[in-house]
């Protein structure tokens, strides 16, 4: 079938410039890029085109869940309630709901379904998400993720994690890992995985724990896929971090001389931060038995805005968990921890808010290898930063209706969008609207 290509018309572009906010563009998309970017009213499209109105709307990069739990999503109803709301309380809960897994596939499906549907219409194209493997769910959430990612394989790209969220060594005695090892090793082998990850904190000691990043960079490097860990879940300024361990590790494998002609430029192993604010908010830095607080709110997660002000280098931001003993609260819309980063980290200027609107768009693809970040010498904040379109870049956006300024998209997300991935619209969402004041009839 001929692709005539997709015009999207009358659409605001987030350029630094304010004298260009106001400029109304036509965007013409072609064979899953960028065609040509003309002053709005001027691109004559081909009779068979797919023309979109945009309304005067804001075109921004689509979104991106750098990491999502496909399988735990929307659970606190299944659970025991929280009494503490502690870390050790939202194992023990989701564990116990975890094991009901394999007994209701069809709630399993439903839930993870609902979860990619509502990312997809918020504006999202691309996707980590982690499934889980061990004894006690087999690999019922693994073939849950394998199925739903082919099924939307044209809608959005679905990265699947075999992830152990258990310990991969049963006890501080053990010296080989046991059975939930083993099943990881199966699934890792499975064509359409592309990610293995693990939290080495779960173990039970460092030592383990650092046993456990050295296995999951083995299978990573054997069967070539990208690792994940979730790392240095604490705010203990005595403990030092994993994260270090994990570059020596990175440096030792022979997998990343890959890397070396496209790093070679920064000097940087291969590695992406991604935080997790509404988790660490939540979750983290709570009271002591003395009911000292040791971190202030801002602290339990990264300050993206900061970390690149300061040191130039870029943070991601997920959502992580959405309903469960994680993360009880928040959305699904990463645009909304762009809105939550602006008064976590007090950050008032345009630049921190571009910073915050790339974090959970472009920073969070090139995080997952989707894209790959390259800054162009010698051109504009505009042109290099990844948020404004150019011609032959990627087609996937979201356009946010009733937005007039690409800032408003970040500080006041509307509900109204147009979800493009490769030049195609994938979704629509619209607000049925109706007040007594002024009046009409009400409609179902």
């Amino acid at each position: 079938m001929a692709d005539f290509g997709t015009v999207i018309r009358n659409v605001r572009l987030p350029c630094t410039e304010h004298s260009e906010t106001s400029t109304a563009w036509d965007i013409a998309c072609l064979d899953g890029r960028v065609q040509s970017i003309t002053s709005s009213g001027s691109c004559i499209p081909h009779d068979n085109a797919l023309v979109v109105e945009a309304d005067g709307g804001v075109l921004v990069p689509s979104l991106c869940h750098s990491h999502i739990h496909l399988d735990k999503c929307f659970i606190l109803g299944q659970c025991d309630p929280l009494i503490t709301g502690s870390l050790p309380e939202a194992l023990q809960v989701t564990n116990k709901a975890k094991a009901e897994f394999p007994k209701d596939v069809n709630n399993l499906y439903a839930r993870a379904t609902y979860l990619i549907r509502e990312s997809v219409e918020s504006g999202v194209t691309a996707m980590r998400a982690f499934v889980e493997v061990d004894t006690t769910v087999g690999f019922t959430c693994l073939d849950m993720g394998l199925q739903l990612a082919k099924e939307w394989a044209e809608v959005c790209h679905i990265q699947i994690v075999a992830f152990a969220q258990e310990a991969l060594y049963e006890s501080a005695a053990s010296t080989e890992p046991g059975p939930n090892y083993n099943l990881l090793c199966d699934a890792v082998s499975r064509p359409d995985v592309s990610v293995v990850g693990s939290a080495p904190w779960v173990e039970p000691d460092r030592v383990h724990a650092l046993k456990n990043i050295e296995l999951i960079m083995s299978l990573a490097e054997k069967h070539d896929l990208h690792a994940d860990f979730h790392l240095d879940y604490n705010l203990d300024p005595g403990a030092v971090p994993m994260v270090w361990d994990v570059l020596q590790q990175m440096r030792q494998r022979s997998w990343c001389k890959k890397w070396a002609e496209l790093k070679r430029a920064t000097d940087t192993l291969p590695l992406e931060i991604v935080a997790l604010p509404q988790s660490d908010v939540y979750m983290m830095g709570r009271a002591d038995p003395r009911g000292r607080v040791s971190v202030p709110l801002a602290g339990r997660t990264i300050n993206a805005p900061q970390v690149y002000r300061d040191h130039g280098v870029r943070v991601a931001l997920s959502v992580n968990n959405v309903e469960n003993a994680f993360t009880p609260q928040g959305s699904l819309d990463p645009l909304t921890l762009a809105s939550l980063g602006v008064a976590l980290f007090q950050v008032g200027t345009e630049p921190d808010w571009r910073v915050l609107l790339r974090s959970v768009s472009t920073t969070s693809k090139e995080a997952i290898g989707v894209i790959h970040g390259d800054s162009v010498s010698g051109k504009s904040a505009d042109e290099s930063d990844g948020v404004v379109p150019r011609v032959g870049d990627p087609a996937d956006f979201v356009v946010v209706h009733g937005a007039r300024r690409w800032q408003s998209a970040v500080l006041s997300p509307g509900f109204d969008r147009t979800t493009f991935y490769k030049g195609n619209v994938v979704a629509r969402r619209r607000a049925q609207r109706w007040n007594a004041n002024t009046g009409g009839e009400i409609t179902n």
